[in-house]
């Protein structure tokens, strides 16, 4: 939805071009209109682009996809795993052999009750035993191993796929198919647009009237003709001497983002004073 126009923009005009203003009220401040956030966006691990999908200027919203690694490996390595890790051939195999060197122990033990088997014998087939349920339980962990191998390509080939952090609006490009991704070079810069931040300095005389969430009237530069309400999310609490001034930072609602980022406002603090 957008902003609601404030009546009190024709007046905060007159006020602009009249005469010095006596109360806190009445007073109007310079001010810039930030974008929320600015992100660079580059890829958790290097490698060639396989496509970039978007273009400055684009919408697009947190989780979209923005940009393709080629991944033609992780993808062979992936099915490769998958394949192992889906395969019971060995834990098949290791517990029939189990389960037949149990069949013997049985029978020996019953042959060593009648004295027709020696004692030695039987102690021998109760170690293979032993050793055959051993290998009945490497053979389950070699499957549970491939399948965390799997689990961790898989997440390898994710992050080959890069997608927005936020929801914002494609300032640049900086990288086409084709080129190579590294560390240092971010594919696309995202701005935020929604909220926007406000900042402007105002005399010190201001600060004990200045408070968190605290509302102003926000009156952007031309060609913008409305006027917006803002709240005060944070202001310095240590002074620049030289100017006489501190810092103040207030958030402005612009979920449609129609309101641009990078524009001259002015800013007043109605019904104080």
């Amino acid at each position: 939805m957008r902003p609601a126009p404030l009546l009190a923009f024709s007046a905060l005009c007159l006020i602009a071009t009249g005469s010095h203003a006596q109360t806190f009220s009445e007073e109007i401040f310079d001010c810039v209109m930030d974008p929320a956030d600015i992100i660079d966006v580059g890829a958790p691990v290097a490698g060639v682009l396989e496509n970039v999908s978007i273009r400055r200027g684009v919408v697009v919203i947190e989780g979209q996809i923005i940009a393709q690694l080629e991944s033609s490996v992780e993808r062979a390595t992936i099915r490769l795993l998958a394949t192992r890790a889906n395969s019971d051939v060995a834990i098949q195999a290791q517990t029939a052999r189990r389960d037949l060197i149990q069949i013997q122990q049985e029978r020996t033990a019953t042959l060593v009750e009648r004295n027709v088997a020696s004692a030695d014998q039987l102690q021998e087939i109760e170690v293979e035993l032993v050793a055959a349920n051993a290998l009945v339980a490497q053979a389950v962990l070699d499957q549970e191993i491939s399948a965390q191998e799997l689990a961790r390509a898989r997440q390898q080939l994710a992050q080959r796929t890069i997608k927005s952090p936020i929801d914002g609006v494609v300032l640049t490009r900086n990288l086409s198919s084709g080129e190579f991704v590294g560390s240092n070079i971010p594919i696309v810069s995202i701005v935020q647009l929604d909220p926007l931040l406000i900042e402007a300095f105002l005399p010190v005389e201001l600060y004990p009237q200045i408070f968190t969430g605290q509302t102003a009237t926000i009156a952007p530069a031309a060609p913008i003709t409305d006027s917006y309400e803002a709240k005060v999310i944070a202001f310095d609490k240590v002074f620049d001497a030289a100017s006489g001034t501190f810092g103040v930072e207030l958030e402005l609602p612009n979920p449609d983002g129609l309101l641009p980022a990078g524009h001259r406002c002015l800013l007043t603090f109605p019904g104080t004073g």
